[in-house]
């Protein structure tokens, strides 16, 4: 239960948008493994340095395209021969959307817009996923948790209204037009390769430094939010049964169905690093959101009965695989 079919992946050509992010890498791996035709657009860069996928070199083909350019999308589309889409290329960082929202908009809702008609143009896909986020419902009042895909989306981030646009927007697609979307909203996914800006990676980087440079306090924002976290290996398998099973034009939750508080997390990630009794949290408060949704815990029956999918790892497995991963990466440790 919960794995794609290698039938149905093999030999098949799929673009990934975002191929160098965190996501993107991990579902690259797994679709390599797959026997499948893996391409992915990049965006132009002076020194094109992608660290995430530098592994995966001579097995995969990029494509420089930019998702405010519907002409090079659509060259992407054509040169690879696409059959299934990931559209996971965004700007994912939701206390950045907060700095610059017009910049989050431009790239989350123009850049979905335009994906959307090159991917109308291209009119060869039979499979698109479009990788939405629990940050679209926002505000959740406490009788309405786990959250099930039916309940209103309260943003409250502009990284969250930008999400809930392009959700939108892909269920418009498919109505008006029958693109082959499946919408996927999926809570916090995390893992080795996650941003260093992300709660999970601070937490393991300072662990590091905890466990290297005897580093005695962990240092968040607020610790009172709880989350909905996962294994982005878990996700990634997700996003594919999307589009191996999924209904066309439907939405699925990914989620653990467990809520955890950030202070809880941090504590598992001092545990996991064998670090309790010697470290302790710390608040910063200059690291608080200006607003921040409190409670986020998913309820994913949905994707379980419809594509077969539920998470097989357990966080604390994540959180291990994380502080082993920024042991290994040092110079990503010390920006936590």
């Amino acid at each position: 239960m919960g794995e794609p079919s290698e039938s149905y992946w093999k030999e098949r050509n799929v673009l990934i948008t975002g191929i160098s992010g965190f996501v993107g890498s991990h579902l690259a791996d797994k679709l390599i493994e797959m026997g499948a035709n893996v391409h992915g657009i990049v965006r132009r860069h002076a020194v094109p340095d992608y660290p995430d996928i530098k592994h995966l070199h001579g097995k995969i083909r990029l494509y420089t395209a930019d998702l405010l350019d519907t002409n090079s999308l659509y060259s992407a589309l054509k040169e690879s021969e696409a059959t299934s889409l990931f559209h996971l290329a965004a700007q994912s960082f939701v206390p950045l959307s907060f700095t610059a929202p017009v910049a989050t908009y431009e790239t989350n809702i123009m850049g979905t817009s335009n994906l959307l008609e090159a991917v109308r143009r291209y009119d060869k896909l039979d499979g698109m996923q479009f990788a939405g986020s629990s940050e679209e419902y926002g505000l959740v009042h406490e009788n309405e948790t786990p959250i099930k895909e039916t309940n209103p989306l309260r943003p409250l981030s502009p990284y969250g209204a930008s999400k809930v646009a392009g959700d939108m927007m892909c269920y418009t697609h498919h109505k008006c037009y029958g693109l082959p979307i499946v919408r996927t909203r999926a809570f916090n996914h995390e893992g080795p390769r996650r941003g260093i800006n992300f709660v999970t990676s601070v937490i393991a980087a300072q662990v590091v430094l905890g466990q290297t440079q005897g580093r005695k306090k962990l240092v968040l924002g607020n610790l009172d939010p709880i989350r909905d976290f996962m294994d982005v290996r878990d996700t990634l398998l997700g996003y594919m049964l999307a589009i191996e099973k999924g209904e066309r034009g439907d939405v699925y939750n990914l989620a653990s169905g467990r809520g955890l508080t950030i202070r809880e997390t941090a504590e598992i990630g001092i545990r996991e690093g064998g670090l309790e009794g010697e470290m302790t949290v710390e608040v910063d408060k200059k690291r608080y959101r200006p607003a921040d949704v409190m409670v986020l815990i998913g309820d994913y029956s949905k994707a379980k009965e419809k594509l077969g999918w539920e998470p097989k790892i357990p966080f604390e497995q994540t959180m291990r695989d994380m502080i082993e991963y920024y042991k290994d990466n040092q110079d990503l440790a010390s920006l936590a």
